[in-house]
């Protein structure tokens, strides 16, 4: 099929530097519902999956899709109140990616966040006309660690699995990279490199882009 090489790239926690205000916007939206979560805790659960996968394991029942959608867009604006004030690209990230694009590979994005975050993000950074591809939670039924959400950036990306490399900052997300048969670089922006020591298909770890080499990152996917 085709040799076309492909980064894909998570987006919380790793284009931006934001999951300690997604933790806080969370921990705030349960807290107002009688709920008092452990922030670490809550993110090594939670990081990578969909909204409403999370409100339904911490409120123990199933949400109607109305009753989600309300809650999802109560939490999201929290979230972006929040860090609206603090919107950055990862260090080293711009840099990186026209580096990457200058050796002819596509660039994707793969997120469990939903639109109204994706548009936050990239056109808050003027990063979309950057990417091949987006896709989000409201593209696949199933959040991370699921394989769903990258499997389809590589698909409109035209690329395959074997010729993608994930960068994540969770290991939910690092592990649905594993299932979609891809190798991921692992960005400690939140958590330590020990919290990634299970995983096989991590190939570099590193606190942010500045020094990545676009070509030694492939030549350690084949090895």
């Amino acid at each position: 099929m085709t040799t076309q090489r492909a980064f894909i790239f998570d987006m919380d926690g790793t284009i931006v530097d934001n999951m300690s205000f997604h933790v806080k916007s969370w921990l705030e939206f349960f807290q107002r519902r009688g709920h008092v979560l452990d922030a670490d805790d809550f993110f090594r659960n939670t990081a990578g999956r969909q909204g409403h996968e999370i409100m339904s394991t911490y409120f123990g029942k199933s949400l109607s899709k109305e009753e989600s959608a309300a809650l999802d867009f109560e939490k999201e604006a929290l979230y972006r109140e929040m860090y609206a004030p603090h919107l950055a690209p990862t260090t080293g990230f711009v840099d990186f990616i026209e580096r990457a694009k200058a050796a002819g590979i596509k660039l994707a994005v793969a997120t469990a966040a939903p639109n109204e975050n994706i548009d936050f993000t990239l056109d808050g950074l003027d990063l979309r006309k950057q990417f091949h591809a987006i896709a989000g939670a409201a593209d696949v039924a199933r959040g991370k660690p699921n394989p769903d959400v990258f499997l389809l950036a590589a698909e409109r990306a035209g690329t395959l699995p074997a010729n993608s490399i994930v960068f994540e900052d969770a290991p939910l997300g690092v592990e649905a990279a594993r299932r979609a048969g891809m190798r991921a670089v692992v960005l400690t922006t939140t958590l330590p490199a020990e919290a990634f020591a299970e995983f096989d298909n991590v190939i570099a770890v590193v606190s942010d882009f500045s020094a990545l080499d676009v070509d030694e990152l492939f030549a350690s996917a084949t090895n």
